[in-house]
């Protein structure tokens, strides 16, 4: 079957030219053929995601037209204004693929706004609701390395597409041929139709005067005097980033030169991903050079945002998400008390594999925690629930362990803008005190207790892959564990029986110890690998870092 797709593309005249010799190159690859076509891209609530080339099996402008066509057919079920918001970040690809899905869109009588130039993932959601779209549609691969490219889709609250949504979508892209089946009209047809429009600076202020709103102490930043080194890594976080930080009174930033203009090949790092420290290696070289006292770097699509704090020593050191997420938390609570605008029930949100310390910070301001699924769309759900109870204002901060955070109800996802701008003022705000960033994450570490989260990763590529990542957490289920190690386990919750947790189903299992310690285990939304979350509880870092490695070599066999 899968020769029979081959062929048909190698044979189309629909096909560039980059496209075409591609498939004349892998003629007598057999193996290249079948991992090219045997399966298509699935669109899913994370949309779609993969390696650039061609094939159902890869990001390419056919497979692009046939899920927005999927997209297109489920908003004219909708009503609404039947439009469609569009933006893009830095990958390869990553205009054409937003100029042919507004061919798509405008081709089946539905409005475009997309961005005249690459914009990030909170600009997207943004924009969708500002237009009081149906939809958006986010190009990115986020953190993937440069050979991928994706598609976010949107429901017409900002937030990532719903299952029920995206289940539509996928069942009409299913019914589309991807070579044929999508109407399409070119970009400039659709403008002069006047069904595609460009966003209006209009749009673009009110997000940058959104984010400012969410200042916690205003005006602070503009004497505090903090030397910044930033790195967009090559993505779409220059231009907001520094425009925010500016405004705000931010003005002694210096920006990694490698890194500083939209480059999809991503030459500087093979994983433009702010979690790991060979993204970061030119921003911590140039903090060094400058001395400055923070060094901020966004991914590609700028919603999540890692940094480095400058120790007393003069020596940086990396902050995790865990950790950036409680003192930012701690910072947000504090000042809003300290100021007199934090609401009365206060709501902070993050994931189920993020740090328990989260819990204890907020139990100490009042603050009702709430633990949602993996994934920012449960997050900016939460959100959605207390705006339609005309309680958006209990919203104070959200955020997961993977580097986003968000402190407005402004979008429903994770973004390194407002990130950003508040990790500055925190900083600044320490500076000004005659302390730091690392010396309140020692204070808290203090008073609640010495908490250490890990994540291991195991990769599971090619075509067999997703099998034995489901063959592992079926093991899981038939054989739960009965301990760790030495540790006995004293409570598995497996989060697919929504009746124990509360939560709707998720491929998800957890493991409490005898000896406070947790550990998660969950495949990947969007990639080939299993997760594994550690949290452990210790005397001091090292204790805690030795129960982790107890409890990951315990798992590792498993995954082997």
């Amino acid at each position: 079957m899968y020769k029979e797709e081959y062929k048909r593309w190698l044979e189309a005249d629909l096909i560039d030219f980059d496209l075409k010799k591609e498939l004349q190159d892998i003629q007598d690859d057999e193996e290249a053929i079948r991992e090219r076509f045997a399966v298509a891209l699935q669109f899913g609530t994370a949309g779609l995601r993969g390696t650039l080339g061609a094939g159902t099996n890869r990001m390419n402008i056919w497979v692009v037209r046939q899920a927005t066509q999927g997209v297109a057919d489920w908003v004219k079920t909708q009503g609404g204004t039947q439009t469609v918001a569009i933006s893009y970040d830095s990958r390869l690809k990553g205009w054409t693929f937003a100029r042919d899905a507004a061919g798509v869109l405008a081709a089946n009588g539905i409005h475009v706004r997309i961005y005249d130039e690459l914009m990030p993932v909170p600009a997207l959601s943004f924009a969708t609701r500002y237009y009081h779209c149906n939809a958006g549609i986010m190009v990115t691969a986020s953190h993937n390395p440069a050979q991928y490219n994706g598609y976010k889709a949107y429901g017409p609250d900002g937030c990532q597409m719903t299952d029920d949504a995206a289940a539509v979508v996928y069942a009409s892209i299913q019914k589309t041929d991807v070579l044929t089946g999508a109407k399409y009209m070119s970009f400039a047809e659709g403008v002069e139709k006047g069904l595609i429009q460009f966003v209006g600076e209009d749009c673009k202020d009110a997000l940058y005067a959104a984010i400012e709103a969410c200042q916690v102490r205003p005006g602070l930043c503009r004497t505090a005097g903090l030397k910044l080194a930033y790195s967009p890594l090559n993505g779409t976080g220059l231009v907001p980033v520094t425009r925010v930080l500016r405004e705000i009174g931010i003005e002694d930033i210096t920006i990694v030169p490698e890194q500083e203009y939209p480059n999809g090949y991503f030459t500087t790092c093979s994983y433009p991903n702010p979690e790991i420290f060979e993204a970061l290696k030119y921003g911590l070289d140039l903090a060094v050079e400058t001395g400055a006292d923070l060094m901020l770097a966004t991914d590609p699509d700028a919603d999540r945002v890692g940094i480095a704090m400058k120790c007393p020593d003069g020596t940086y050191e990396l902050v995790s998400g865990n950790e950036m997420g409680a003192l930012l938390l701690d910072y947000i609570c504090a000042g809003r008390i300290e100021k007199g605008t934090m609401p009365e029930k206060p709501v902070a949100v993050k994931s189920i594999v993020s740090t328990p310390l989260a819990d204890a910070i907020a139990e100490h301001y009042g603050v009702e925690m709430r633990n949602t699924l993996t994934g920012f769309k449960w997050i900016g759900d939460q959100i959605a629930q207390l705006e339609a109870d005309g309680e958006v204002d209990r919203f104070i901060f959200g955020f997961e362990e993977s580097y986003g955070y968000l402190a407005g109800p402004y979008v429903r996802d994770k973004d390194a803008v407002i990130g950003s701008m508040l990790i500055c003022e925190m900083a600044a705000y320490y500076r000004s005190q005659g302390s730091s960033i690392k010396q309140r994450l020692e204070e808290i570490y203090a008073e609640y207790g010495r908490y250490l989260n890990k994540v291991d990763s195991f990769e599971f590529p090619g075509l067999t892959g997703m099998d034995k990542m489901a063959g592992i957490m079926q093991d899981f289920r038939d054989k739960p564990p009965v301990a760790l190690g030495d540790i006995a386990v004293v409570k598995a919750t497996d989060y697919k029986d929504s009746a124990a947790t509360g939560l709707p189903p998720a491929n998800v299992l957890r493991y409490d110890l005898a000896d406070g310690s947790v550990a998660i285990v969950r495949p990947s939304g969007t990639e080939p690998k299993i997760k594994t979350y550690f949290t452990t509880l210790g005397k001091d870092l090292a204790d805690a870092q030795a129960k982790k490695d107890a409890l990951a070599d315990a798992l590792k066999p498993i995954f082997s």
